[in-house]
């Protein structure tokens, strides 16, 4: 018998010790993450982690009733959200068809803005990623369509029932018992969609975009419009209800399963590094980052404060202040004081690709964030220490362990082809995200 076969004999002999079991062949730091997983997760099973593939769409969250995924509606979203031929209601003309819901939801930039602020109307220019907006001359401070937190990235969010950083869109989930608060421009409420429906159909509006039938038709839409809602009745199918489930529908798609984590999840142990694991083990260990990032997104509709500054102290943001209600986070849509400075638990993939942080962009790189939880020392001191999350507390973490979770953050969450949830065209035919002049020159677009 040759030395394979002998190897071969004994492994099977050892194997059929009642003692033996698949798992002694992993990896001991495969084995701990997948033991500790199992520990951690709702369901005693690692595999509660797994975001669904895209085009399972049994399989990603929706609003069954009102909203089922279709192949054709989420192809209509994914125009309708670069379709700058909507921006059709500017304060002035220089803003029109200039920009679209991807101006201040850079795809390369993890569907944020690339700036610490996103403008729509009143902006021009793009750069690279987004990090190149300039304010049109023509505009005063109080005309631009900029927000006073940093918008949210536009991933993962089949998994987010209650939208916005206060979580004040969507009827149900949190704002359940708050109809007290759904009052100018938070009727939509009342429609009793899902949270990404509420949201898009007010959005539509506040970002100055016009959707009729004689626009759907005029952009080459109708017929995806038809597709999509054959049910619906036609004032309601083009309108910005249509553009809402169509845009949601999109957005509930996106969804980052290409990650080397996921990959992992999947069986591929070979998918992650061994510093990405063993950050792996910490942000579901000793970080205690899985208390509040839950669930394969990683995020959860759970709102806190860890003490950090607000957009206008970044001395970079427009149409903002120190009295913006808006820093009151939870607080400005519940009118509870005790929610006062407290922000939803975003989702953590692709933030490789993030040049600012938190809602109020102070942190500018990953290092920085995850020292920020490990030190927990509040930088903003307007916020009353009362109002300063219990869970954030010092973690002690070694320098190495802060490499560790850094890589597992930049790395293993990362999902490298983003770009497949981009159109290859609009139909307008206009440049996208952006159509000004100096962003058609930036994007290659003249």
């Amino acid at each position: 018998m040759n030395r394979k076969l002998l190897f071969i004999s004994a492994f099977i002999v050892i194997c059929l010790a009642p003692q033996c079991t698949i798992d002694q062949l992993d990896d001991p730091l495969d084995q701990k993450l997948r033991t500790t997983l199992n520990k951690v997760s709702p369901d005693n099973d690692y595999t509660h982690y797994i975001l669904p593939e895209s085009h399972n769409l049994a399989d990603i969250p929706q609003d069954e009733v009102n909203n089922p995924l279709t192949a054709v509606k989420i192809e209509l979203g994914k125009m309708l959200f670069f379709e700058t031929g909507l921006a059709l209601a500017p304060i002035h003309e220089e803003g029109r068809e200039s920009y679209s819901c991807g101006t201040c939801h850079v795809p390369s930039a993890c569907f944020m803005p690339g700036r610490e602020q996103g403008v729509a109307d009143g902006g021009f220019r793009f750069g690279e990623n987004g990090e190149g907006r300039e304010i049109l001359s023509v505009y005063n401070e109080d005309e631009l369509d900029a927000q006073g937190v940093r918008p949210l990235a536009m991933i993962n969010l089949a998994y987010v029932p209650n939208t916005t950083w206060n979580g004040r869109f969507g009827p149900g989930g949190v704002n359940t018992g708050t109809e007290y608060a759904w009052g100018e421009g938070l009727e939509v409420n009342f429609l009793g969609y899902g949270g990404l429906e509420t949201q898009n159909i007010e959005g539509l509006r506040l970002h100055r975009m016009v959707v009729n039938k004689d626009v759907v038709d005029s952009l080459g839409y109708k017929q995806y419009f038809d597709a999509s809602f054959p049910e619906m009745d036609e004032e309601t199918r083009y309108s910005e209800v249509g553009a809402s489930f169509a845009i949601s529908a999109y957005l509930r798609s996106i969804l980052t399963n290409k990650a080397p984590f996921q990959q992992w999840l999947k069986g591929n142990d070979e998918a992650m590094t061994d510093p990405q694991k063993r950050g792996a083990l910490l942000f579901y260990g000793k970080a205690l980052c899985y208390r509040c990032h839950k669930g394969p997104a990683l995020n959860s509709v759970e709102f806190y404060s860890v003490g950090v500054k607000d957009l206008y102290e970044t001395g970079n943001a427009h149409a903002t202040s120190i009295d913006d209600p808006r820093n009151l986070g939870r607080g400005s849509f519940t009118g509870n004081p005790e929610d006062n400075h407290k922000f939803k638990v975003p989702q953590l993939y692709n933030m490789g690709d993030v040049a600012f942080f938190f809602h109020g962009a102070s942190q500018s790189n990953l290092h920085d964030v995850v020292n920020y939880f490990n030190d927990a020392i509040p930088e903003n001191p307007n916020i009353p220490e009362e109002q300063i999350a219990v869970q954030f507390h010092p973690l002690y973490l070694t320098h190495e362990e802060v490499e560790d979770v850094v890589e597992f953050l930049k790395g293993g969450l990362y999902d490298p082809d983003l770009d497949r949830y981009v159109p290859d065209a609009i139909l307008s035919g206009n440049c996208f995200p952006n159509n000004d002049p100096a962003s058609r020159e930036d994007l290659g677009c003249d």
